[in-house]
């Protein structure tokens, strides 16, 4: 018989995931909010984020916008997520020492400057994914900050949602044994506007979107040790670009495929995460719904033997587990769960899944 675990029941069982090296820079600073500025308004997550960090009044206090190009601005005016906020220089932001936080929504190709402009200004940052389109930029910012003590927090929500958080402490505590297999796809059916976008972005749409996947993928088992990537035009895509694509990524003894198919209608449903073990399995689908099963050769902490419905309840707002988790580290609360070394793995890994060079 089934056995549906509901949000109330899981919030018993989900606790906090390992912790990296270090943590925020100013905890003196107690329960003030903290101050937060963005840059740029061009990646796919900016106004997301911003409604997020805005939600959060009893943590943050926005300083304003900046944003690097040149004409951007009047047409980010007009969108709600930032009505009534101030827009600055990129020079008189960063260079206002109340500003504790930097949310870096750029470009993919600004992003790597932009991002180690903030650390040079004594800025912890939010980068969203996948960071930079060049590994030796991502890897020199993500260094540069270790040296400076500085967070950051990369934008992979996934992390954040809780049928993950189970997954990883269910890796965590052994409940799954040793993982010899994940299968995970990420796709949607890409209109004309998001297919030239993603044309001009190295990877397609492996890079973009699949990096969510390689992201979880690389904190369960690390880097790989070879990984397999091959791309198939579905005919939509402008100039035959590959914008349905697979990655086969090859651990000693586990196998890692993950998909990103831009030419699939029913891609949010179709969305999933799947690990198996050698003492049980997990499946996530869709990816961000919370629902999935869990299964178990031996009964763990209120889980039964053999196979669990799960129906955990999803936060509202899509970012804000970011942001809070974020102030956390900020105050001295906590450690940042994901550590330099696993960013660098994790952008180098997503390139190569695209099946692009570490430039």
């Amino acid at each position: 018989m089934n056995t549906s675990i509901t949000r109330r029941h899981a919030l018993k069982t989900v606790a906090a995931v390992a912790v990296a090296p270090f943590a925020g820079s100013f905890a003196a600073d107690g329960p003030a909010r903290i101050r937060i500025g963005q840059i740029g308004t061009s990646h796919a997550h900016a106004a997301g984020k911003m409604e997020a960090v805005r939600s959060l009044t009893d943590l943050y206090e926005i300083v304003g916008i900046a944003e690097p190009i040149a004409g951007r601005q009047a047409g980010a005016e007009k969108q709600k997520a930032y009505a009534g906020l101030k827009w600055l220089t990129e020079e008189a932001l960063l260079s206002d020492k109340a500003v504790k936080a930097v949310v870096v929504e750029t470009t993919l190709g600004d992003s790597a400057r932009a991002a180690l402009a903030c650390l040079r200004a004594g800025k912890h940052i939010h980068l969203d994914k996948p960071g930079a389109d060049a590994h030796s930029a991502f890897k020199a910012l993500r260094l540069e900050a270790e040296r400076r003590r500085l967070t950051v927090q990369m934008g992979y929500m996934l992390r954040y949602n809780p049928a993950f958080e189970l997954l990883f402490r269910a890796h965590r505590e052994g409940w799954l044994g040793k993982i010899t297999e994940i299968n995970a796809s990420m796709g949607k059916l890409a209109d004309l506007q998001i297919q030239e976008d993603l044309a001009r972005i190295p990877g397609y749409g492996m890079f973009e979107l699949g990096c969510h996947l390689v992201d979880a993928a690389v904190f369960l088992l690390g880097a790989p040790s070879a990984v397999h990537a091959f791309g198939k035009p579905t005919g939509l895509a402008p100039a035959g670009l590959p914008d349905n694509q697979l990655a086969i990524m090859e651990y000693p003894n586990a196998v890692v495929t993950i998909r990103c198919n831009h030419g699939d209608p029913f891609g949010g449903p179709h969305r999933r995460f799947h690990v198996v073990g050698t003492k049980g399995a997990m499946e996530i689908q869709p990816l961000e719904s919370g629902r999935g099963a869990l299964y178990l050769t031996e009964a763990k902490d209120g889980f039964k033997k053999g196979e669990n419905i799960l129906a955990l309840e999803v936060p509202k707002g899509r970012y804000t587990g970011e942001f809070r988790d974020l102030a956390r580290v900020l105050r001295g609360e906590k450690r940042l769960a994901w550590s330099a070394e696993h960013d660098i793995a994790v952008h180098a890994t997503a390139l190569r899944c695209a099946g692009l060079t570490l430039s």
